[in-house]
C-alpha cells in the first residue's frame, strides 16, 4: 500500500518556517519497516487543497494530511476535506468534549472563571468540526484533536503534535504492515565517469531484475571528496545481493575507479 503526505501551509512556501513533518514521517515510517510513496506541499489556498484531497481520495493511498485544521482565517484543510468528500462539516460530540476540556483546564490553571458560552470559546468549537462521518485522531500534547476519513489522516501543522498523532494512526491502523517487506540497499562511489557511460548498465541491472531498483546519485564533489557518483541497488535483499554483484563485475570490466558508499 502507498504512503502519502501533504504538507499545506503558505509559510513553508514562502521561507519563514522550515519543513519538519517530511523527515518525521519518512523516519516514523522507517522504523516501521514502511515506505514514503510521495509527498506535497501546497499553500493555503482552498481551491487546491480540495482539488489536491480530490484526487487522493480517488485513489487507495494512505494520506497524511498536515496543517490547517484550526479555526483562524486561514485555516482552510477541514472545510476542503469536507468538500473534496463531498460532504458537511459537523461538530464531532468527542471532539467538543476534549476541546471543552482543554478550554477548561486551561482557565482552572490560570484561575479564573470557567465559562464555556463565551464567543471566544464557542468559536473553538470549530477545532471540532469535521467532514460527516469522521473519527477523531488523539492529540496528547493538547487534546485538541486531529481527524480521519477514508484513509486520510488530518494532523495539526505543528509537528510536536502531528508526530505522535501520525504514530498512532500507523500503531492503531496498519500495525499489520509493519516490515513486511524485506529490503536491503548496496552502493558504491563511482569516481571520475559520466552518468551517461553507466546508464545502460543500469537499465539492464533493472531489466535482468526486476525485484531491485537502480539509484544513481551525481555529486560534483568538494574538497574532501573528487566528483563521483553514488551508484547502486536496492530492493529485495535477495535480489539485491545478485545484481550488485553483476554491478560490481561490470564495474570492474570498465575498470572504473570507486570505493563502497
Amino acid at each position: 500500500m502507498t504512503f502519502g503526505l501533504i504538507i499545506i501551509g503558505d509559510e513553508i512556501l514562502s521561507g519563514k518556517r522550515a519543513d519538519k513533518h517530511f523527515s518525521k514521517v519518512l523516519e516514523l515510517l522507517s522504523a516501521r519497516g514502511l515506505q514514503l510513496g510521495w509527498a506535497t506541499i501546497i499553500g493555503d489556498d482552498p481551491g487546491l487543497i480540495t482539488a489536491t484531497l480530490r484526487r487522493t481520495t480517488a485513489s487507495d493511498d494512505i494520506v497524511f494530511c498536515c496543517g490547517g485544521i484550526g479555526a483562524t482565517p486561514d485555516d482552510h484543510t477541514r472545510q476542503c476535506a469536507a468538500a473534496a468528500f463531498g460532504v458537511a462539516l459537523k461538530l464531532h460530540p468527542q471532539a467538543k468534549t476534549l476541546i471543552q476540556q482543554r478550554i477548561t483546564e486551561t482557565l482552572q490553571a490560570a484561575g479564573k472563571i470557567v465559562d464555556l458560552a463565551t464567543p471566544d470559546h464557542l468559536h473553538r468549537l470549530k477545532m471540532g468540526e469535521f467532514p460527516d462521518g469522521s473519527a477523531i485522531i488523539p492529540n496528547p500534547y493538547n487534546l485538541i484533536p486531529g481527524f480521519f476519513k477514508a484513509q486520510h489522516y488530518f494532523v495539526p501543522g505543528f509537528p510536536v503534535m502531528a508526530e505522535p498523532m501520525i504514530s498512532w494512526v500507523l500503531d492503531t491502523h496498519y500495525s499489520h504492515l509493519f516490515h513486511q517487506q524485506k529490503r536491503d540497499e548496496k552502493a558504491v562511489l563511482v569516481f571520475e565517469i559520466a552518468e551517461s557511460v553507466l546508464t545502460p548498465l543500469m537499465e539492464q541491472l533493472e531489466a535482468d531484475f526486476p525485484l531491485i531498483r537502480v539509484f544513481s546519485l551525481p555529486s560534483v564533489g568538494t574538497d574532501q571528496i573528487r566528483r563521483h557518483i553514488e551508484l547502486g541497488v536496492k530492493g529485495d535483499p535477495n535480489a539485491v545481493a545478485e545484481a550488485f554483484a553483476v554491478l560490481i563485475k561490470a564495474l570492474d570490466s570498465l575498470k572504473a575507479d570507486y570505493v563502497p558508499a
